[in-house]
This record gives C-alpha cells, structure tokens and sequence, in this order.
C-alpha cells in the first residue's frame, strides 16, 4: 500500500522518466493522472462524447508509443495538448474522407443516437458556434477559453507567436458574433 501511495504522488517527470525506461506502473498512472485532461480537450475540440472518447483512446495509444520522444523542453500538458490536438485533426480529416465516401456512393450515415446540441442552452450553441470556426481560429478560441490557457501557452501548443494567437481570437469573436447573430441568440 505505501508502494501504490508513493507512486501515485510521484511527479509527472519522475513517471516519465520511468515511463521511458519501460516501467508500466508508472505510465499507467501517468495516463490515469492526464486522462480527464485529454478527453476534455478532445470534447471541447470536436463536441460529440463519442468522439471525445475515441480521440482520448488514441491518444493513450500514441502516448505509449510517443512518450520516448518527449524531452521535458516544455510542460508535459503542453506537448500532450498538442498530441491531442493533432489527434482531434486526424479524426476530423478521417471523418471528412468517409464523408465523401459515403456521399459518393449516396449512403446517408446513421446517427447515433445521442442527443444533438441544445439549441436552447446559449452556451451549447455558443461551442457549437465555435466548432465551426476556421481551423486556427477554433483552436485559439478552444485553447483559451475552453481550456483557460493564457495567449502564451496557446502559442506554444498552436507553435505560433502569442500575437497570431491574439489576432486569431479577435477575428474568431468578430466571426462568433456574426454567427450568433445570425442564429437569433445575439
């Protein structure tokens, strides 16, 4: 039991370190510490839980695969924001390619179930919104106000200058706003 105590309040570098050298232990408890983290970025990013899930899952899998390459130069949430960013973008071009497959071939998709977005919660549509930014700008506005990042720490994740990440959020509210009100909640 004290084992397990010491080892669940190891820092995040010393489970790496070990997690490095092959010990398993230690990169579970990595992946348990950060695992909330992931899957909230990842839901912020794409909107849908299931998604949210999958992209969590695979980041786990690529963590495992990744984790050798990790230097300590930056915040281990840092590089594993970007992981999962990069993440989120792969399930995004992965979805758009069966998209046009199934469009090709006249198909429709079958929902799966869960609820749609509740177009009576503001702060739903507002995410939704969000979703529907260009690329940079949805990153920027979910970096900072989805996962309260400072226009420093965004930049670093989006490796841009904190000045292009300022613009980005100024022309994402300028877009949201339009949006919004185009969507009678403005």
């Amino acid at each position: 039991m004290a084992m397990m105590l010491d080892e669940s309040e190891a820092s995040d570098a010393e489970l790496i370190g070990r997690a490095k050298g092959g010990d398993r232990g230690a990169f579970g408890i990595l992946l348990e510490r950060h695992y909330d983290f992931v899957y909230r970025a990842a839901y912020r990013w794409c909107g849908a839980k299931a998604d949210a899930e999958d992209i969590a899952q695979d980041v786990c899998v690529r963590l495992g695969r990744a984790i050798r390459d990790y230097h300590g130069g930056g915040a281990f949430t840092t590089w594993l924001y970007a992981m999962t960013l990069n993440a989120v973008r792969d399930r995004m071009r992965k979805t758009a390619r069966e998209a046009v497959k199934t469009e090709a071939y006249g198909v429709h998709a079958l929902i799966s179930g869960e609820a749609s977005v509740d177009v009576e919660d503001p702060a739903e549509a507002l995410w939704a919104a969000v979703r529907m930014l260009p690329d940079k700008q949805r990153d920027a506005v979910l970096l900072v106000y989805g996962e309260g990042l400072g226009h420093a720490a965004a930049a670093e994740v989006m490796a841009i200058s904190e000045t292009t990440v300022s613009w980005h959020i100024h022309e994402a509210k300028k877009r949201l706003k339009t949006l919004m009100r185009s969507a009678g909640e403005v």
